[in-house]
C-alpha cells in the first residue's frame, strides 16, 4: 500500500514539474514575442493602470492637497495657541474663532504653495511621459529637463525674496548631492569633510553672516525673516539702528532713542552723543541694569514665544506626512513632536542669549564698536546648535546657508558687483530642481534622507529608481514565483523523505499570481 502511495506522489510530482516546464517556455515565448513585435517603441511608463493624463493629473491634486493641508494646519495651530495664551479656552471650540477669515490668513499663501507643489508633481509626471515617448528612451537628461521645466511652478509664489531664498536653499542641496555623488566616486574629496562638527562649523558661518546682515545690512534679507528675528530677540529695532550708525560713524537718531527710552522709563539719553563710539548696555537693555539678568530673560522670553512655532511646525508635518504612524500610535506621535519641539526652541532660546551675551561681553572690554562684533557674536551663538540632534545639525546648516548666500547676493548686486537680471532667482531654481530630480532618480544615495523622503512623499511615490524591475510585467512575475518555488522544493524533498507529503504541499499554483 505504502509503494502505491510513494508511486502516486511521484507521478504527481513528475506531471507538475512538466505542467512547470511547459508554463515556463510558454512565458518565455510570450516574452520574446512581446520583444520583437512591440507596437509601441519605447519604454512603459509605470503607471500601467492609469493613463499618462490620469496619472499627472491625480499626482498634481494629492500633491496639491497634502502641501494645502499641511500650511493650513500649521495656522490652526499657531492660532489655537494663540487663543490659550489669552486664556480664552472655550474659544478653542468655537471655529468661528478659531478658522474665521478674519483671524486665520492663510488661504492665499497656502493655495500658492499648493499649488507650487501640485504644479511641479502634476508637470513633472507628465513631461516624464512626454520624453520618454517622444525620445522613445529613458535617460537622465529625461529627469532634467522634465525637473527643470516643471520648475516654472516656482512662479505661483509672487514674492520674489521668497523665490530667491528657495532657489538658493536647492542650490546648497545640489551642491550636496554632487560632492557626495564625486566623493562616492573617488573623484574630489573636500578637506575637513571628515571632521565630526562640520556641520556645525558651517551653521556658525552662515549664522555669522545672517546677524551681521541683519544688524548692519537688514535690507538684505527678507522681511519675513527680519520680523521673525526682531521678535524673537528683546532688543527693539530703534536701538539696532542707532548701533548701525554708530559703527558707519553717522549721527545716531537722538530723537527716536529718547522717545524709546521714555516709553521705557528712562532718561539715559541725555548722556549719548550725536557722534557717540559705542551705546552702551544699559540703552540696549534698558529694562534692567544686570546683563547677566537681561541674557537670562532674553533666553526665557524666546522660548515662551517661539514654542507654539516650532511645535507646529513639528507636529503638523508629523500628522499629515505621516497619517497611518499617527493613527497607529497617536500618544507616541504627540510625544516625539513635543519632544523635538522642545529641543528646538531651547536651541534657539539659547542662540539668542548667547548673541546677546557676547554685545554686552564686548562693551565691557572696549569703548569703541566694530561691524565685526556682530559677525563674531552670530558665529559664538551659532555654538547652541550643539543642542540639536547630530541628524538635525546640517539640515539646519543647509537651512540658514541659503539665507547668508541671498544677503550676500543682495550685498553684491548693491555694490554693483553681480549684474540685477530679472527673475534670475527662478531660472535658478529651474536648473537647481533639474539636478535634484536627476540624483533623486538616479542617485538617491547622495541626498540626505529628510530631502529625500520630503519629494517622494510629495510626488506620490511614483517616483522610483531606475532599474530592470520599472519595465517587468506580468510574465516576468511568473517566472520569478516559479523560481522561489523552486528553491525550497529542493530543501522539502530531503526534509520530507521521512513523510508523505501531497502534492498540493509541494506545488501549490495559486500561489502564482493570477493563476
Amino acid at each position: 500500500m505504502s509503494n502505491e502511495l510513494s508511486y502516486s506522489s511521484e507521478e504527481a510530482e513528475r506531471r507538475l514539474r512538466e505542467a512547470e516546464d511547459r508554463l515556463r517556455e510558454a512565458i518565455e515565448e510570450l516574452q520574446r514575442r512581446q520583444r520583437t513585435a512591440a507596437r509601441v517603441p519605447y519604454p512603459p511608463c509605470d503607471h500601467a493602470d492609469d493613463s499618462c493624463v490620469a496619472n499627472a493629473i491625480g499626482n498634481l491634486c494629492q500633491s496639491f492637497l497634502l502641501s494645502y493641508g499641511v500650511r493650513v494646519g500649521i495656522g490652526i495651530l499657531l492660532r489655537a495657541f494663540k487663543l490659550a495664551k489669552g486664556q480664552s479656552y472655550s474659544s478653542l471650540l468655537d471655529l468661528k474663532q478659531l478658522v474665521s477669515e478674519k483671524d486665520l490668513i492663510v488661504r492665499e499663501e497656502a493655495c500658492r504653495i499648493g499649488l507650487m507643489f501640485g504644479g511641479f508633481t502634476g508637470s513633472y509626471h507628465a513631461l516624464r511621459c512626454f520624453l520618454r515617448k517622444w525620445r522613445r528612451k529613458e535617460t537622465p537628461l529625461n529627469a532634467y529637463i522634465a525637473g527643470s521645466v516643471a520648475g516654472l511652478s516656482v512662479l505661483a509664489l509672487d514674492d520674489s525674496n521668497r523665490r530667491r531664498t528657495l532657489a538658493l536653499y536647492l542650490l546648497a542641496r545640489l551642491a550636496q548631492c554632487a560632492y557626495n555623488s564625486a566623493k562616492s566616486k573617488k573623484k574630489f574629496h573636500l578637506w575637513g569633510s571628515h571632521w565630526r562638527h562640520g556641520d556645525s562649523l558651517l551653521f556658525a558661518i552662515a549664522c555669522a553672516q545672517v546677524m551681521y546682515s541683519f544688524v548692519m545690512r537688514p535690507e538684505s534679507l527678507p522681511k519675513s525673516y527680519q520680523d521673525f528675528i526682531q521678535k524673537t530677540g528683546p532688543v527693539d529695532a530703534v536701538v539696532y539702528k542707532a548701533v548701525r550708525e554708530c559703527c558707519r560713524g553717522g549721527p545716531v537718531d537722538i530723537a527716536s532713542l529718547s522717545a524709546y527710552l521714555s516709553s521705557k522709563n528712562k532718561s539715559n539719553f541725555v548722556k549719548l552723543g550725536e557722534h557717540p563710539s559705542i551705546i552702551p548696555c544699559s540703552i540696549i537693555h534698558p529694562d534692567t541694569d544686570s546683563c547677566l539678568a537681561h541674557n537670562g530673560k532674553a533666553a526665557s522670553a524666546t522660548f515662551k514665544k517661539t514654542f507654539p512655532l516650532y511645535f507646529s511646525l513639528t507636529f503638523v508635518p508629523y500628522v499629515v506626512l505621516h497619517l497611518q504612524k499617527f493613527l497607529d500610535s497617536p500618544a507616541r506621535t504627540c510625544w516625539l513632536a513635543l519632544r523635538d519641539a522642545v529641543r528646538s526652541t531651547t536651541f534657539l532660546s539659547a542662540f539668542v542669549g548667547i548673541f546677546q551675551a557676547a554685545i554686552c561681553a564686548h562693551r565691557k572690554i572696549s569703548p569703541t564698536d566694530n561691524k565685526l562684533v556682530y559677525w563674531t557674536a552670530g558665529g559664538l551663538a551659532a555654538l547652541s546648535v550643539l543642542l540639536e540632534k547630530k541628524s538635525r545639525r546640517r539640515e539646519l546648516a543647509l537651512y540658514v546657508l541659503p539665507r547668508a548666500g541671498d544677503s550676500l547676493w543682495y550685498i553684491l548686486v548693491n555694490r554693483h558687483l553681480l549684474p540685477d537680471i530679472r527673475n534670475a532667482e527662478v531660472a535658478l531654481f529651474c536648473a537647481c530642481m533639474g539636478g535634484i530630480m536627476y540624483y533623486l532618480e538616479y542617485e538617491p544615495d547622495t541626498m540626505a534622507p529628510f530631502l529625500r523622503g520630503l519629494i517622494r512623499r510629495f510626488l506620490a511615490s511614483q517616483i522610483s529608481n531606475p532599474s530592470p524591475s520599472s519595465n517587468r510585467t506580468a510574465s516576468y512575475t511568473y517566472l520569478q514565483t516559479l523560481d522561489a518555488m523552486k528553491k525550497p522544493k529542493l530543501q522539502d524533498n530531503n526534509n520530507n523523505r521521512d513523510g508523505d507529503p501531497s502534492p498540493s504541499e509541494t506545488y501549490n499554483l495559486e500561489s502564482i499570481p493570477g493563476l
